[in-house]
């Protein structure tokens, strides 16, 4: 590289080569090159569309699945709350009438559209990928720039193929070292939340490096990339490498051929310049990292499961500690107490952060041999029906019965409490998605965010326990 060539950052290529228009001062206007779609947020979208006369400008270059309101008891049960129904009915109307390709329920491609898209091949470096959902930043595991945009984009976007976005700012996390037993991808960035808080990375994007990161298969990638959000950040990328061609060889819709061969040259070029800067830079030591756990209601109060919880005392910021009291209150905990020994009701394990195959594999190594602790709601729901049948060849889901958890059917599920997953008034949970928030999983329901080793043993113990005492027993 010359000394006049400008040094970039993975995120400043991927923006740079998709800047239709800029002007000094004003939003760039930014070329979309997969926009996901499902049936919560979009409706409304369409009806825009209509309203103004439009077409969905680009349709090959968008996919709808259906995943928040769909059923995970057996299909025969169908879907039993009458506004998921509507939802559903109307994003198939909406797939057909706009020529738009739909995974629809019965369809063997459907699941979360966070796993969907990686599984398809639709995810791919290099493109700028959007979905009315939050976690969007799930596909920046593969050097994309992927984040989430509101109803009023998503109609942008199908009429323009196009968005109106100012350019963030880079923020690195390095991860080096090494995880050690027990400590999984999930913990990695619930201990990014816990140290620099929900609104650590407003404004910027997050490049994950570090051989820690550089260690972590596709699925724990995906992970860390998914909660990007619950930092603040707009996306997060890791760039792509041997790991992530392996992962994609093969789908249905990568390059096949020569033309495989040309895209893996292309996307190695997909990697920070050595000497370019980010903006902010934040290093975690793997070595001393432990299993992670959240206490109140955000994803951001949480800390290593061998700990105690905070005090009042711990927060200088008035709002900080306002906010701890509040949560402490709804969660109905003692400040300064271990939540080790906490009795749950529910354990949960899925949702578009930890329901790929590598998570249900971990949860399974811990229920195999074991049962369920009496009274514990145990689901396991995959993230897609792909995930299923792989897990259903290896016998995990017999695991899962045999030890007394639900093996339900893909979809969002207790994430969002669609359709009758969901927490009752004053339940505790043990939870592997991604946000906590009041109500978030059921009305008054309490959530504890966890990977899924986690999880899993809170499941067998029956209250909150460190996966690390199940796993050398």
């Amino acid at each position: 590289m010359t000394s006049t060539m400008k040094l970039k950052t993975l995120f400043q290529k991927v923006w740079d080569e998709h800047v239709v228009v800029q002007e000094a001062g004003r939003p760039a206007v930014l070329y979309i090159d997969l926009h996901l779609i499902h049936e919560v947020t979009s409706p409304q979208a369409f009806t825009g569309l209509r309203e103004r006369g439009l077409k969905v400008r680009r349709p090959d270059k968008t996919v709808a699945t259906m995943d928040h309101s769909t059923p995970t008891l057996p299909k025969s049960l169908w879907v039993i709350d009458d506004q998921a129904k509507a939802q559903l009915a109307q994003l198939e109307r909406n797939s057909k009438e706009f020529g738009i390709e739909l995974f629809a329920l019965g369809d063997r491609r459907n699941g979360i559209v966070h796993v969907i898209g990686p599984e398809r091949g639709l995810t791919q470096p290099g493109k700028t990928i959007v979905c009315g959902d939050s976690h969007t930043s799930t596909h920046g595991a593969f050097g994309a720039l992927a984040f989430g945009i509101g109803t009023s984009e998503v109609e942008h976007v199908l009429a323009t193929q196009c968005l109106l976005q100012r350019e963030p700012k880079t923020f690195e996390v390095r991860v080096d070292g090494q995880l050690m037993p027990g400590v999984t991808a999930k913990d990695i960035i619930l201990a990014l939340c816990a140290k620099i808080g929900t609104g650590g990375a407003t404004g910027h994007v997050i490049e994950y490096t570090g051989s820690v990161i550089r260690s972590l298969d596709m699925d724990g990638r995906m992970t860390v990339c998914n909660m990007s959000i619950e930092a603040g950040a707009r996306a997060g990328m890791i760039a792509p490498d041997d790991t992530t061609f392996a992962y994609l060889e093969g789908r249905d819709r990568v390059p096949k051929g020569a033309e495989w061969d040309a895209a893996v040259d292309r996307w190695r070029q997909l990697r920070t310049d050595d000497g370019a800067t980010f903006d902010k830079t934040v290093i975690i030591d793997a070595n001393k990292l432990e299993p992670m756990i959240t206490y109140g209601t955000n994803p951001g109060m949480g800390m290593p499961i061998s700990q105690t919880m905070p005090t009042s005392e711990s927060f200088d910021d008035p709002s900080q500690r306002a906010a701890f009291e509040k949560a402490m209150k709804y969660m109905s905990l003692q400040p300064g107490e271990r939540l080790l020994g906490k009795k749950i009701d529910v354990v949960f394990i899925g949702s578009c952060t930890n329901s790929r195959i590598s998570d249900l594999r971990l949860a399974a190594g811990v229920l195999s041999g074991r049962k369920v602790a009496e009274g514990v709601r145990t689901l396991v729901v995959p993230g897609s029906h792909d995930v299923k049948r792989q897990a259903e060849a290896e016998g995990l889901d017999q695991i899962f019965k045999d030890a007394g958890a639900e093996w339900r059917e893909p979809g969002c599920s207790m994430c969002i409490a669609m359709n009758g997953d969901n927490l009752e008034p004053g339940q505790y949970a043990v939870s592997t998605s991604n946000r906590n928030f009041e109500g978030r999983q059921g009305k008054g329901g309490r959530t504890f965010l966890a990977s899924p080793l986690t999880a899993a043993a809170a499941a067998v113990a029956g209250e909150v326990t460190d996966p690390r005492s199940l796993l050398l027993a």
